[in-house]
């Protein structure tokens, strides 16, 4: 069995540890490692690229499982799902459910899952916000600093969009998975944006 047992980070005595599962999505951005249990969605990791991909035409549009696709949980099920409709056919994303989420950031209270969640509810596929306007929708306006904290702790990169926090200046500021991929994923979602409107 390749699960591996993860302790939860705060867990109460008596609670049980997760069965964690891995899987491996191979992108147009790279290959996306995604792990979770049977309870949520634990991680999405980016790799990091060197070049940007040739090609965005809809023919260098895919994503599947290229590991672990036997062993997968419901909420890895779902963020696959999720993920392949959001590179292939973006327009879907809306309908599918966002997997639950299992990583013990999103459970604490505190203003990181704030701005998480608010990221996730309320700046839409083919949207900007600044790091500042993010803090103002999250309740907190001088805490433009702090987003920008929450944004390089987000666990579940593309599908909680942090890609969508600029800087007041219009430049795309830094990125967990590198410039490039936060510059393909923003001019992504222009792209389709500009195809779904027509």
């Amino acid at each position: 069995m390749a699960s591996r047992l993860v302790p939860n980070v705060n867990s109460k005595q008596g609670e049980s540890q997760c069965k964690e599962k891995h899987a491996v999505l191979l992108s147009p951005v790279g290959k996306l490692e995604i792990s979770g249990c049977e309870t949520g969605l634990h991680e999405i990791k980016l790799p990091k690229m060197s070049v940007l991909p040739s090609g965005s035409g809809e023919s260098s549009a895919t994503c599947e499982v290229c590991e672990g696709a036997e062993e997968m949980t419901e909420p890895l099920k779902q963020c696959t799902a999720w993920l392949h409709a959001y590179f292939c056919e973006p327009a879907r994303t809306t309908s599918l459910p966002v997997p639950a989420f299992h990583h013990p950031l999103l459970r604490r209270d505190s203003f990181t899952r704030q701005v998480l969640w608010t990221l996730l509810r309320d700046v839409k596929f083919g949207e900007a916000v600044s790091y500042k306007q993010l803090a103002d929708l999250a309740g907190n306006s001088r805490a433009a600093r702090a987003v920008g904290g929450a944004m390089r702790s987000n666990p579940i990169p593309i599908i909680i969009p942090c890609h969508r926090v600029i800087c007041s200046s219009g430049q795309t500021g830094n990125y967990g998975g590198g410039n490039l991929m936060k510059e393909w994923l923003l001019s992504h979602e222009k792209l389709q944006k500009e195809k779904l409107a027509y």
